[in-house]
Formats: C-alpha cells, structure tokens, sequence
C-alpha cells in the first residue's frame, strides 16, 4: 500500500510510513551498538537456549508447510488440501507437546530431573492447541486459525466427511422468488454456498440480467485476511443473506496464476514493455489502476455503469461495520 501511495500520489505519509518499517529493523542494532554493556546483561546460554531453539524449529516447520500450502493453492495444485495440512500440523504440534513434557529429547537437550512450570504450562496449551485442531479433519471451521489452513472450498470434502452435496444446484434470480440453474460463469464458495463469478464481464452481464449491484472481492489464494473475512465476517446470517441474495459477487484472485488465453494477452500500463500473462494479472493491474490499491481483501460495491455505490473498504473484521457498508451502499443503487 505504501509503494502504490508513493507511486501515485507521492507526498510526506509513504517517507513516514517506510520509516517506521526501518526503524523497526533497525533500532535493536542502534540500541545496543549505543550501549554495549546491555549486551551483558543478556541471559547466558544453556540448556534452556536449546529448549527455545527446538520450539522455534518446529513452529518453523509448520510455518513452512503454511508457505508451501500457498504455492499449492496459487498453483491450484491440490496437494496439499484443508485436511492434509491440518493433519500435519497435528503431527508437528503434537510432537511439540511430547517435547515440552519431556517424552522426547533429543541429542543436544541437558539432562532433566523435573520438568519447569513454564515449560509444563506451554506444553499444555500447545497440547489443548492441538486436539482444537483434530475436528478440522472433519470439516469444522477452526475459527482461531483460520487464517492458516487453506480455505473450506479447498479440500476432499468441502461440506464436511459423509455429506454429498447434490449435483443440481439452484440461485435466486431477480424480483420474483423463481430459481434458475446456476448461471454460466459461475462458482459455488461452500460451505454457504454462496454464488460468485470469477470474471468481471461475466459478473457484470450477469447484474445487469437480474438488476442487482455488483460486489467486487479483490481476493487471493494465499491472502490471510481475506480467509478471516470468509471465515468469521461472511459467515454471519445477515452479513451471508447479502451476499446471496442482494448483490451479484464477483471474486478476482490477484495472485491466478493461469495463463489467459491468447487474445486476451496485452501490454501493461503499469510496467510498460512487459505483457499481462495470468490471469492475477489483469486483476491485479485493474484494482491498482482503477482504485489505486494493491492489497487484498479490497472490497468495492458498484452499480451497473461501473461507478461506485460508497466508497470501498478493505479488511474489516468487525461484522456489523461490514453489514452496515453493504446496507449502505445498496440502498444507494438504482436500477
């Protein structure tokens, strides 16, 4: 977001912002390069070094099936699913638990007649962490984390293990309470079930068809706020009769890495000489140019010729701030 300030508009705010990025890196160094003889008073190494190292390896171990499962979701690979990364993280944070009580040591650990308070307490809280996440092998939600494992639609069974979701599927169309198949274009997101295009043309002939505003979801296959948005503000029953059943939804995913077809490849305005190849692309390109953003979730409600209902909003947590931006915004469309 600084970058696309200090791009287009320029000014004071992205100098401040990039500061205070550096000066975050840089002032422990600062600090004790002013006053070597803090260094001193720093803890000694000991066995307890070797406790926290071992701890750090395995959260570094399921951080880096977190990275590796956003390249399985941008490369739409489907290896490693909902249930698999969470059966792996069982396996690493379970393991961390027989550590931290003791049931397993390894080469370097110093011998232990007893176990610390401290350390009992986090085995027990990473042990309670843990069996939390045994349900998501069966479709719960895990709302505490679920910014972590791929999404809900991203998994071998979606609505839950044992439950088959029909084949026919049926959407609301426009002022009558009639349905029709699902519309050309268009995607299920379940657990909800609620309808959305992944094409901007397509989602906006489909508005126009029915007379309902458009909701653009700049999203993305790696991007945590946009899973906490899903998961824990989409989900409320207000806030998911909206998106049902008053506006048309249209998901762009910025990080697509599909190639567009070929007469769909054209130069960039953005970084002149280079062509836009995938389909992240194109998106990508559209919500800089036209909304001057570049982070995800960006969220922006739009009437039938493209101009704006309220003004867009990103990430918001809270869900009846969210409710009351959708209101809003709709009640100003006119068809």
């Amino acid at each position: 977001t600084l970058l696309v300030e200090a791009a287009s508009k320029g000014g004071l705010a992205p100098i401040i912002g990039m500061l205070g990025f550096s000066l975050a890196i840089a002032l422990p160094f600062a600090l004790f390069a002013a006053f070597p003889g803090w260094l001193n008073s720093l803890p000694k190494s000991g066995g307890w070094l070797n406790t926290v190292k071992v701890v750090l390896g395995f959260l570094e171990l399921a951080l880096a099936f977190k990275f590796l499962s956003n390249a399985d979701l941008v490369m739409q690979l489907h290896l490693l699913e909902r249930e698999v990364f969470i059966a792996i993280w069982i396996a690493i944070f379970g393991a961390l638990t027989l550590y931290l009580l003791g049931k397993i040591q390894l080469p370097h650990d110093s011998p232990q007649k007893h176990i610390s308070v401290g350390r009992l307490s986090l085995g027990l809280v990473v042990g309670a962490f843990t069996i939390y996440m045994l349900p998501g092998l069966w479709g719960a939600p895990l709302n505490l984390i679920s910014a972590f494992p791929p999404p809900q639609h991203y998994s071998e069974s979606p609505y839950g293990v044992g439950y088959t979701k029909q084949n026919s599927i049926t959407v609301s169309s426009s002022k009558t309470d009639t349905h029709s198949n699902l519309p050309e274009g268009a995607h299920l997101m379940p657990p909800h079930d609620i309808v959305s295009f992944h094409d901007y043309d397509k989602g906006l002939a489909y508005a126009k068809k029915i007379g309902k505003p458009v909701m653009i979801d700049f999203t993305g296959h790696a991007c945590v706020n946009c899973r906490k948005m899903e998961q824990n503000v989409w989900v409320k029953p207000k806030v998911l009769d909206v998106l049902k059943n008053k506006v048309v939804l249209i998901s762009l995913y910025v990080d697509d890495k599909r190639a567009l077809n070929k007469d769909e490849v054209v130069d960039s305005k953005l970084n002149p000489g280079k062509k836009l190849k995938y389909i992240g692309q194109k998106w990508s390109e559209l919500q800089t140019l036209k909304y001057k953003a570049n982070s995800q979730p960006f969220y922006v409600l739009m009437a039938h010729d493209e101009t704006n209902l309220i003004d867009p909003v990103s990430y918001t947590p809270n869900a009846d701030e969210y409710y009351n931006w959708l209101e809003k915004g709709i009640g100003n469309f006119k068809k």
